[in-house]
């Protein structure tokens, strides 16, 4: 079978790729052509284009990339005819993939939307868009199932994806001291600098993350890079200051770290997951943020807390992303023991209402029983 898959992120090129390895496993003869990046390429799909070249993120980012965000997605129109795939799967990435979807069941092709748009905190109006252009959504949030639910659309929930990676990880990683001294770094613990993927968000993030965990002597600075964004970007905020930058590493690091500071999106969840207490960052355009502050209708904005629909970690969003702030919650679950606890026990129940090991193999199941001849 064929199978056109579009993933515009690093998160869902992790997690389309764990689909496509499940996939792989029941469809001997799966054909995958894809949007994506490294993950999925490593799992033998045709990457048509990378990731690296759809991060465009705001209102204002989107704008000053129109052109190349309508020729993206009028080459991909043509691909998708083209390959003519036995079924679409859209991987997150709303505001591309819902045009998309509108076109290919027009088309009269199939269309399965894998991980949905955030259409509770914003644009609910979209729901109808998934009524009418996807023919089955499979959800990774619990609280999702519930809300299409009222809008009279039945989707797909097996678990988190995420929590798997993780579980397979920790199964095949031990913490030792040779990671330490193979990346010449110190006996002190780690604080992890988390700033995200795209540079526009790094360029915004890091310099004040870098400002406010510089004070904490007693713990050593490394950033986790992103695969996509070459050292030397990171290099120019480091203003000559020693601080390692490991990429293809944030598990060990996070495994290794005694706290982090993460921006907001999924890193915020594996960190969770990874048991490591975190300050939760966001900072955008503000003109950009403005907007998206009138269209949302969400109490927060990292996966952990809205999963927990309370706040289990603190989030420092736009003009409260300050130095002084984030050092002050930063000395709170680095040294406060009583916090550390209650960020471990609210983990503990985090992890238990995520629920279903298995997600991928089990959304990748119900993908076939709905394909398979």
């Amino acid at each position: 079978m064929k199978y056109y898959i579009i993933a515009g992120e690093a998160s869902g090129d992790l997690h389309a790729s764990n689909l496509i390895k499940e996939l792989k496993q029941l469809d001997s003869n799966a054909i995958f052509r894809c949007w994506g990046g490294d993950l999925m390429e490593e799992q033998g799909a045709t990457v048509v284009k990378h990731y690296k070249d759809l991060a465009f993120m705001g209102f204002v980012e989107v704008l000053l990339n129109l052109r190349t965000i309508l020729s993206n997605i009028a080459f991909c129109k043509k691909d998708i005819m083209a390959f003519q795939p036995d079924v679409l799967i859209l991987v997150d990435y709303p505001g591309f993939n819902l045009r998309i979807a509108k076109y290919a069941k027009q088309q009269g092709l199939k269309v399965f939307y894998y991980i949905s748009p955030s259409v509770w905190a914003w644009h609910e109006s979209r729901v109808e868009q998934v009524r009418r252009f996807v023919d089955k959504m499979f959800v990774i949030l619990p609280f999702e199932k519930e809300f299409y639910a009222k809008h009279h659309i039945e989707v797909e929930y097996a678990g988190h994806p995420l929590t798997d990676v993780v579980n397979d990880w920790k199964m095949k990683h031990v913490k030792n001291e040779e990671w330490i001294k193979q990346n010449a770094l110190t006996s002190l613990p780690i604080i992890a600098i988390i700033p995200g993927s795209r540079k526009q968000e790094i360029s915004r993030m890091l310099p004040i993350m870098i400002e406010a965990a510089l004070p904490y002597q007693q713990h050593q600075l490394v950033i986790t890079g992103a695969p996509s964004i070459p050292k030397e970007f990171y290099i120019l905020f480091l203003a000559g200051l020693d601080i390692k930058i490991l990429f293809n590493q944030t598990y060990t690091i996070l495994q290794h770290a005694d706290a982090a500071i993460v921006k907001s999106g999924t890193s915020t969840l594996e960190a969770a997951l990874m048991q490591v207490p975190q300050v939760v960052c966001y900072k955008a355009n503000p003109i950009s943020y403005r907007i998206a502050k009138m269209l949302t209708n969400i109490k927060f904005i990292s996966l952990v807390n809205l999963i927990m629909d309370r706040e289990i970690v603190k989030e420092l969003i736009q003009h409260d992303m300050t130095v002084i702030n984030i050092r002050k919650e930063l000395t709170q679950i680095t040294y406060n023991k009583l916090r550390r606890r209650e960020i471990a026990n609210d983990y503990n129940d985090l992890i238990a209402l995520l629920g279903t090991n298995g997600a991928s193999r089990n959304i990748a199941a119900k993908m076939w029983a709905y394909l398979r001849p």
